[in-house]
């Protein structure tokens, strides 16, 4: 028979808190609108916030005028009801109302995270033959700002720079294991990361992964310091190792995620890597009302889901409230890809999305070990860890659980615990429960 889990009484009386205060804002509005005889100012904090929703919407999915007159009202419509409530002199109310409310969100989802676990350290040897792949333009020039090359050269390691055209970055990573490598490590951006860390898996070596890129998801999510990469360096002579999975698509490697679809699209486009905003907000239109590209069909665990504006396919789930994967995910180690799809059929769909409230009818969620991404068209653009490809459908996606040794300094700032969207039939769950749940 299982044992029963203890819950912290902390989360009990965090979920019990987020109840009281969530109560105490809607008992305020209703009391105050009584005590004036006024309906009306319940009926326009209501209209004032399904218009900004609306609004949102249509900023989203429509370009030029339309677009930035959405805006505007995305931008007026709270401010009215704070002009209505202020002729009312209830502005104090709002500003109560929105205390209360925040208050209510952190405390609920400080009681809905889970406590997480990293994977297990093992001490090794350090490497004799370390090599490592560096990017001179990766993350703005970090390499140079930082002085890795030197850094790293004078720590014995043996290092490559990416400083020609259309360099083959995983047929470098192989010659240098037939030199004698025992140790691979890549300061760049995640593509690379992953490149070379299929090899490594390939042959069994640590990998060491230097946060020299943009965003350094993968770093983020290994504990590494990513405003300082010299750090990640440490691991050469003060390491430890950790197992982490790795994504297959295809045939490619990837150690974040695969996305299809509006994303996809947007970082296929020649203008996105000078241009992210204004090449995110010139294709969204199209990629969110199904306009242009392909239409999808994801299927896992046996269940086919159509029509979904975008697929997010990761290495491990992201954390419960990143419907983007722009986040953190606490685990690397779970042997599950996390599987996402999004279906926004208009304006009420998105309005749900964004406020929390039915989004089953437009948010897939699920975990599991194979994922197949289809479409009505022989190439679907996928964005791997960032990198626009194009590949033949059907997709497959699949965790390769356990494969990368990760070499990691043995004093990192670690994992921050990422909190979970607000669930409130979880939070309810949890504020009635007994310790022992």
């Amino acid at each position: 028979m299982p044992q029963a889990s203890v819950v912290s009484p902390a989360r009990h009386w965090l979920a019990r808190l987020s109840f009281a205060a969530t109560t105490a804002a809607v008992v305020l509005v209703l009391a105050v609108a009584g005590l004036r005889g006024s309906v009306g100012l319940l009926l326009a904090g209501a209209f004032g916030c399904a218009t900004a929703l609306a609004a949102a919407w249509w900023f989203l999915t429509h370009r030029g005028l339309w677009r930035w007159l959405a805006a505007t009202v995305v931008v007026l419509a709270p401010v009215a009801v704070a002009v209505v409530y202020m002729r009312h002199r209830l502005l104090w109310v709002v500003i109560v109302f929105v205390l209360l409310w925040v208050a209510a969100v952190a405390a609920g989802r400080r009681a809905l995270a889970e406590p997480g676990h990293g994977p297990a350290e093992v001490v090794t040897a350090a490497p004799l033959r370390p090599y490592l792949i560096m990017n001179p333009r990766s993350g703005g020039g970090k390499v140079e700002r930082f002085h890795l090359a030197e850094r790293a050269r004078a720590l014995g390691a043996h290092v490559f720079l990416l400083d020609g055209p259309a360099v083959d970055v995983a047929e470098v990573a192989r010659r240098a294991i037939r030199a004698g490598a025992d140790l691979l490590g890549v300061a760049g951006g995640d593509g690379t990361q992953a490149l070379v860390a299929g090899v490594a898996a390939e042959h069994g070596l640590p990998f060491l992964v230097i946060s020299a890129g943009t965003r350094n998801h993968f770093a983020l999510d290994l504990g590494l310091d990513r405003d300082d990469p010299s750090t990640c360096l440490d691991a050469l002579t003060d390491g430890v190792e950790v197992r982490v999975d790795l994504g297959r698509i295809g045939d490619r490697t990837f150690v974040n995620n695969a996305s299809f679809g509006a994303y996809a699209a947007v970082v296929q486009s020649p203008a996105y890597r000078d241009d992210k905003v204004g090449t995110t907000l010139e294709m969204l239109p199209g990629a969110l009302t199904g306009t242009n590209g392909p239409h999808l069909a994801l299927t896992v665990d046996g269940v086919t889901v159509t029509g979904s504006q975008a697929v997010l396919v990761s290495n491990n789930p992201y954390a419960t409230g990143d419907i983007a994967g722009l986040g953190q995910r606490p685990r690397l180690d779970l042997g599950v890809l996390g599987v996402l799809a999004v279906t926004v059929r208009g304006a009420a769909d998105a309005a749900r999305l964004v406020s929390g409230r039915g989004r089953a009818r437009s948010l897939t969620v699920r975990a599991a070990t194979e994922a197949i991404v289809d479409a009505d068209a022989p190439a679907v653009p996928v964005g791997v860890d960032g990198e626009a490809v194009l590949l033949p459908t059907p997709v497959r996606c699949a965790i390769r659980p356990g494969v990368l040794r990760v070499r990691v300094p043995r004093q990192r700032p670690g994992t921050r615990r990422a909190l979970p969207e607000m669930d409130w039939t979880r939070l309810r769950r949890l504020a009635l429960a007994s310790r022992r749940t």
